[in-house]
């Protein structure tokens, strides 16, 4: 079938909204009707070549939600008609990580997935005759995108797609970050850098963990009103004595948790420093540029301190997406206020220069 879609053409150039060619799913796979995309942080990241493991050409976008259409042989836990929120991060439920119960990155389709392939090796995706790689293995800059069953969570239905399509990455990371990574402990204090849709996430999390402070750091006034207004006890502007200030505030012991939201290595280190000493834990879910490195002096960890990273926040998709979309729909989570801009697939770019100048946390695309 022939559909609408954005292409990363070349890296550091505005992506081709164009039209394409998607093949029907094959052996375990889904073919889903796009209603909703957000643009992401991590979409961005990938266009502008700064990703080390990003590909073109190929079409982006990860954060979606939709309507299954068809069926591929073999699929048993979705129907026609089911609505879905596409996953990264897939849960297959049979490999050694999924049963360990340690872990939420799953082995199934790993090493095809990250080379820009379905399961099977191949591509859905070609422009005459030409394959076109499918990017996290969801592809949702796109009218329709044909993925893996164990890659899409089945929702309710009454959940607008809109909204329930920010559980496919940014919502659902900094959730997960501070309820699953981190599991933070009731009463507890927690430092939360990044304001974004990540470290927005992360507040929620700690105050639907009942943290009794939770402090966001960030450089925007704009956006530390929504973290208050989200659960926030207290909003820092961002600056260099940010760390003394927690330690200030703490009898000089610093936060139980920190999570670091931001991808820049040098508030990833305050995070580490601003973490208790004995027991604090630094959860990192920035995604830091090409090349650079972390600097911790051994003496911070010495003195009891951790850090954890979390990709996709430790959520195992098909099964804690679910239960984090019913909690939105319980009013526990105000995914709306999230929401800057509703536009169509023809506008991604301008979305992508918002996201830029931290214009507004969300922009999502609406498919009509």
């Amino acid at each position: 079938m022939k559909i609408r879609a954005a292409v990363l053409e070349e890296f550091g150039k505005p992506l081709n909204v164009t039209e394409v060619e998607l093949a029907e799913p094959r052996q375990g796979e889904v073919l889903v009707r796009l209603a909703a995309c957000g643009v992401c942080h991590t979409d961005l990241y990938t266009a502008s070549g700064v990703d080390p493991s990003g590909y073109a050409p190929c079409v982006l976008g990860h954060e979606g939600a939709g309507v299954v259409e068809q069926l591929g042989a073999g699929v048993s836990s979705l129907a026609v008609g089911d609505h879905v929120v596409t996953l990264f991060a897939p849960q297959c439920r049979e490999c050694e990580h999924c049963k360990s119960g340690r872990t939420n990155l799953c082995l199934a389709v790993r090493e095809q997935q990250n080379r820009g392939y379905l399961p099977d090796g191949t591509t859905r995706l070609s422009r005459d005759g030409v394959p076109i790689r499918h990017f996290m293995g969801t592809s949702t800059f796109a009218q329709y995108t044909v993925m893996p069953e164990i890659a899409l969570a089945k929702v309710n239905p009454e959940a607008p797609f809109e909204a329930a399509c920010l559980f496919a990455c940014g919502l659902s990371t900094g959730l997960g970050a501070a309820m699953y990574t981190a599991a933070v402990r009731e009463g507890s204090t927690c430092v939360v850098f990044g304001a974004g849709m990540v470290g927005l996430g992360a507040v929620v999390g700690c105050r639907l963990a009942r943290a009794q402070r939770i402090i966001c750091v960030d450089l925007s006034p704009q956006r530390l009103e929504l973290a208050a207004a989200h659960g926030a006890t207290d909003t820092w502007l961002a600056g260099p004595d940010t760390v003394a200030q927690i330690l200030e505030q703490t009898r000089g012991f610093g936060a139980d948790y920190t999570f670091e939201a931001t991808g820049r290595v040098e508030v990833m280190r305050q995070a580490v420093e601003s973490a208790r000493m004995g027991w604090g834990l630094c959860t990192v879910a920035g995604v830091a540029g090409k090349g650079e490195t972390l600097d911790v002096i051994p003496r911070w960890l010495i003195q009891g301190r951790r850090i954890a990273g979390s990709s996709f926040g430790g959520v195992r998709g098909r099964d804690q997406v679910p239960e984090l979309v019913e909690r939105y729909l319980a009013g526990e989570i105000d995914v709306e206020a999230f929401i800057s801009r509703r536009i169509a697939l023809e506008d991604v770019n301008h979305a992508f220069e918002l996201m830029e100048a931290q214009d507004g946390i969300r922009s999502v695309i609406e498919f009509r």
